[in-house]
């Protein structure tokens, strides 16, 4: 396990897939995220590439030859170098090998560095292209922030704010899978309620939010989490079945759409880079 810290937060890594697993608030010694009970979901942070979501059949198809990934891809099962470290920073790095290039044809470079300054904790992602020719890719993620259901508090007590939606159109999931028909959820005071029910049919997956800051608040007390994120167009909210803890997911990409024709390159929300290019995005966590 890895550590960071400044005076305001102490963030822990797991090597194997540079996962964050623990945020803690030195003011109030409370951990932010889930725990990762495996009775519920085993998760905390994992990264999402080179797919987001689940492949039909677990398949796809590129210059006529298919390929096989497990649902999120493989880097949250891949162990990461660390490239550089210092009290409040630490940045990962998973290069392509052998392994890689039997289920994913492409040369690349993933960069993962974790920032703290004050109260946040900002996570960054870089993508390099090291093939010859164009490489095909998306890349997710889905930390799981911890629901406090002790103290008197239950999970009614938790919403979330979005700092620019009235309305959240949802894309059904059918078999881990994205229906091409969408849902409408109305929003109270641009607010979603948080129940165990509003997970009951699986991840909430957009692709047309407008908002880049949502926070995760208790009407019952001041505890909040802000969220933001940058060049992630789709998202996903999601918990497993009765579980304290809901996770946030900003995407580049969503699971294949269920009349997909496997075709990598047609895959809706994949991203190509050009050979020698490369691609970033962020999210943070502020604590307050």
């Amino acid at each position: 396990m890895i550590t960071i810290q400044n005076n305001k937060l102490k963030a822990t890594f797991n090597e194997l897939g540079a996962e964050l697993t623990s945020l803690i608030n030195l003011e109030t010694g409370k951990e932010i995220m889930w725990e990762g009970n495996p009775d519920f979901w085993g998760g905390q942070s994992p990264v999402l590439f080179p797919t987001v979501g689940a492949l039909k059949n677990e398949q796809y198809i590129f210059e006529g030859k298919t390929y096989e990934l497990p649902r999120h891809g493989f880097a949250r099962r891949r162990v990461f170098d660390i490239k550089n470290s210092s009290e409040n920073e630490v940045i990962f790095e998973l290069k392509s090998d052998g392994e890689s290039l039997k289920i994913y044809p492409f040369e690349f470079s993933l960069e993962i560095k974790y920032t703290l300054v004050e109260n946040k904790l900002t996570v960054s992602y870089q993508v390099k292209n090291l093939s010859e020719n164009e490489m095909y890719f998306s890349l997710g993620a889905h930390p799981g922030f911890a629901i406090d259901t002790k103290n008197g508090l239950n999970y009614n007590d938790y919403e979330i704010a979005f700092s620019n939606d009235e309305k959240l159109e949802i894309h059904p999931l059918i078999d881990n899978l994205i229906s091409n028909e969408t849902q409408t959820i109305e929003l109270e005071n641009k607010t979603l309620h948080l129940s165990y029910e509003t997970f009951a049919k699986d991840a909430l997956v957009m692709t047309t939010m407008k908002s880049r800051e949502l926070i995760l608040r208790n009407h019952k007390n001041t505890d909040k989490v802000i969220f933001t994120f940058s060049n992630f167009p789709y998202f996903g909210i999601w918990a497993a079945k009765n579980a304290d803890f809901v996770c946030l997911e900003p995407w580049q990409g969503i699971a294949d759409l269920e009349n997909h024709n496997q075709e990598l390159t047609k895959k809706f929300g994949i991203l190509k880079l050009e050979k020698n290019g490369d691609w970033k995005a962020n999210w943070a966590v502020e604590i307050e």
